[in-house]
């Protein structure tokens, strides 16, 4: 039997643990279209398919620190965490073939960049949301969630701008020649 080293940690719990991952939906917009950036994946399962970039949390990383890990080594995109968005957190109990999997998604909306796979990704390329390929997971559904999120931020944004430009005219005291 094999001495445990000291920095490995044996668990033993009395509830089976789901392995987390994290997947980001990055938007951009390029020539009057919104692309999503996705990744070709190297490795099983699902290896030659196009997917979302992500991976599994690290025991010492947050779910940010994941995504924008993950997204840095896969396409060579390097964002900050001010500019992701936590989305949904995808749940079902067979979206991944090699065990009980829960993905938190991110989503970001960036500047159109030049980029490269890398890691596990065979490849990185942006490709039009109206012509997304068949993904591998249930990254699909991240997608379109993620794109309605997004227009649910710039509604809002948009809704606030005009209360706020009427409000600040309403407020505005009229100069009576005083």
């Amino acid at each position: 039997m094999m001495a445990e080293s000291k920095n490995e940690k044996n668990y033993c719990y009395k509830y089976p643990r789901p392995a987390v991952t994290t997947d980001i939906v990055v938007f951009a917009s390029h020539k009057g279209t919104i692309k999503v950036l996705l990744v070709k994946r190297g490795n099983e399962p699902f290896k030659g398919k196009w997917a979302l970039p992500g991976g599994f949390l690290n025991e010492d990383e947050t779910a940010e620190e994941c995504a924008l890990r993950e997204l840095k080594e896969e396409t060579g995109l390097d964002l900050k965490p001010n500019q992701i968005h936590q989305v949904h957190t995808f749940t079902s109990l067979d979206r991944d073939p090699r065990g009980r999997t829960i993905s938190i998604c991110f989503s970001a909306f960036v500047d159109y960049e030049k980029v490269a796979g890398g890691d596990d990704a065979a490849e990185a390329q942006w490709v039009s949301f109206a012509d997304l390929p068949d993904l591998a997971f249930d990254h699909e559904a991240m997608c379109v969630t993620s794109m309605n999120f997004m227009c649910t931020i710039m509604r809002a944004y948009l809704y606030c701008n005009t209360v706020v430009a009427q409000g600040s005219k309403s407020m505005n005291p009229k100069n009576d020649g005083e």
